[in-house]
Parts: C-alpha cells; sequence; structure tokens
C-alpha cells in the first residue's frame, strides 16, 4: 500500500519545528504540501505506528528486498552513512507521517523514481514519552 495524497498525521511540535526551518533552508514542494495537508495531533495522542522526528525505522526496498535501518533527522543531525537522513530530503519528507505497511515513493532531481516500504517503527519519540526531542 502506497501513501497517497491524503492526509498524513503529524505531531503539532514538529510541524512547528520543521516550518522554523525553511525559511532558512527553502522547502521542497513535496514538504510544502505535506506540511499543507497534515492531520496535526498533540504529541501525546499520536498513535505508535506513524513515522514522527527522531524514529527508528526497518524499512525495505520494494524492488530488491533489502532492509536498513534509518533514523528521520532534522538537517543538523542528518548523516546519511549512519542511516540519519533529513527530512528536507526527498526520502526523508516521504517517510514523515507514513505508518507501518505504507510505501513511501519520490523522485530524485535527476528524474529517477525510488520506493521504500515502512516495515517497522523500532522507536517513536512519542510512544516512548519522548515529547521535548
Amino acid at each position: 500500500m502506497s501513501h497517497s495524497d491524503t492526509a498524513r498525521l503529524m505531531s503539532e511540535l514538529d510541524h512547528a519545528r520543521i516550518l522554523r526551518l525553511l525559511p532558512q533552508r527553502g522547502v521542497p514542494e513535496s514538504l510544502s504540501d505535506l506540511l499543507q495537508g497534515a492531520e496535526l495531533m498533540n504529541p501525546r495522542e499520536l498513535p505508535p505506528q506513524v513515522v514522527t522526528m527522531h524514529s527508528h525505522l526497518l524499512v525495505e526496498d520494494p524492488a530488491s528486498g533489502t532492509r536498513q535501518e534509518l533514523t528521520l533527522s532534522y538537517p543538523i543531525d542528518a548523516d546519511p552513512a549512519q542511516g540519519r537522513i533529513s527530512v528536507l530530503s526527498p526520502a526523508g519528507t516521504s517517510l514523515l507521517g507514513l505508518e507501518e505497511g505504507e510505501t513511501a515513493e519520490w523522485l530524485t532531481p535527476d528524474g529517477r523514481r525510488h520506493a521504500l516500504r515502512l516495515v517497522r517503527i523500532l522507536y517513536q519519540p512519542e510512544a516512548s514519552g519522548d515529547y521535548l526531542r
């Protein structure tokens, strides 16, 4: 199941923090669309199967079956070699707000299509009571 144009759930805190990044960094159109259409929730009420900032994820490439662990990060903490991807990247934007079992799809700047299926959320800060990260 891939995620279409339906509103994704997002914590109010993540939404506010990402909005603060945008004047400094510019905003990819896909992230702007996501932020405008997001269904905002109190972090304490967010379901544990939704990807939020600093979530640690197990994802799978549907084409190859290769699995890897990723952490959705703010740009300052991003380090792709360590599996920490920026929310401002095409992959990061596509993962934010997904639920387990859904597939993130995006185009790279050169027009290539990519996808990752969200197998499981290994750690979600809100589910662990960490609301201030």
